[in-house]
């Protein structure tokens, strides 16, 4: 049986703890997490401990014998920024750090690199009627998504000078068991049923479930027709906010309270509490097209939305700090 090595960074995050744990249940991976501290990792996993990431980092210890690099670590999105110069700051990690990275994993003969990227390369928002694709032109509107597509074009200018294949994947808002920020709050409101003033919104939005995400990444491993593309991801299925909400309301066995409110006082209303940013991801549409996916890797979700919500409904009911 052959084996591939894969390194993966951001190896205590969100995603990271989730892929480690799958792909560690197949005897094909030797699997290495990169972390900033010691991290429980499921047995055979080697640590790389990692002190820091941006253009100066040595990765040759964290890199021997890697084949495959999935690179998660990032400086993320945060909805109140504090730096005075927060592009600058985005640089150091997102671009001038994994630029860094990849050339480091081209000279040690690494055969693959597959970056997570962000839907937020795309844009903010799509239109009624209309969708993002993975070729579509980018539009990121913040620093964040600036730095991210920064680093998909440098990565794909390196594709172009090594024999390293790229594999970019830019996904929509993610959830699974362990979720937290704004879908953490949602759960938090229905379960604690607190009216919502979401009834009238009828936008749509795609969303991806933490399982579907990390099988279009071990199928972005091996899979040959992946090498140099991008694509997005989601569930396949887009949602209102309103759907959502009622869906997860289902799920935490405690109905959804949704008050019909129009759209133009919640926008006043965040307008006054300078909640614009996220008014916009709770009443605009985001969508994205996965047919890519389909034709190029004859990928589909795995998961369906309700049963990805029902498990991430479980872990949420499941902590002892939520309990009736």
């Amino acid at each position: 049986m052959s084996v591939t090595s894969i390194l993966v960074t951001g190896a205590s995050g969100f995603i990271g703890t989730s892929l480690i744990r799958h792909l560690s249940q197949f005897q094909n991976y030797a699997l290495t997490a990169a972390a900033r501290s010691r991290i429980p990792l499921p047995t055979g996993v080697r640590l790389a401990p990692i002190e820091g990431i941006d253009g100066t980092t040595d990765w040759t210890c964290a890199l021997a014998q890697t084949q495959v690099v999935v690179h998660l670590a990032a400086r993320v999105h945060v909805m109140a920024e504090g730096s005075d110069n927060p592009l600058r700051e985005y640089r150091l990690v997102n671009v001038e750090g994994t630029i860094n990275l990849a050339r480091q994993a081209s000279r040690a003969g690494v055969k693959r690199f597959i970056f997570i990227s962000s839907i937020k390369v795309n844009g903010e928002k799509t239109l009624p009627g209309q969708v993002f694709k993975a070729d579509d032109s980018p539009a990121p509107l913040d620093p964040y998504g600036v730095s991210k597509l920064e680093a998909e074009q440098g990565l794909l200018e390196l594709a172009k000078s090594t024999t390293m294949e790229i594999v970019i994947i830019r996904p929509v808002l993610i959830y699974g068991p362990g979720v937290k920020a704004n879908f953490l709050s949602m759960m938090r409101w229905i379960r604690a049923g607190y009216p919502l003033p979401l009834g009238a919104v009828e936008n749509k939005r795609s969303f991806v479930a933490m399982d579907n995400l990390v099988d279009l990444i071990e199928t972005c491993v091996s899979h040959p027709n992946a090498a140099n593309q991008i694509f997005l991801v989601s569930d396949g299925e887009d949602l209102s906010i309103a759907e959502l909400l009622e869906k997860l309301g289902i799920s935490l066995d405690r109905p959804a309270k949704l008050i019909p409110v129009p759209l133009w006082l919640l926008w006043g209303g965040a307008a006054i509490f300078r909640k614009q940013n996220v008014a916009q991801r709770l009443i605009e549409s985001l969508r994205v097209d996965i047919d890519k996916n389909s034709c190029l890797l004859g990928w589909q979700p795995p998961v369906s939305i309700s049963t990805a919500l029902d498990a991430t409904a479980k872990s949420f009911l499941e902590d002892h700090r939520y309990g009736d």
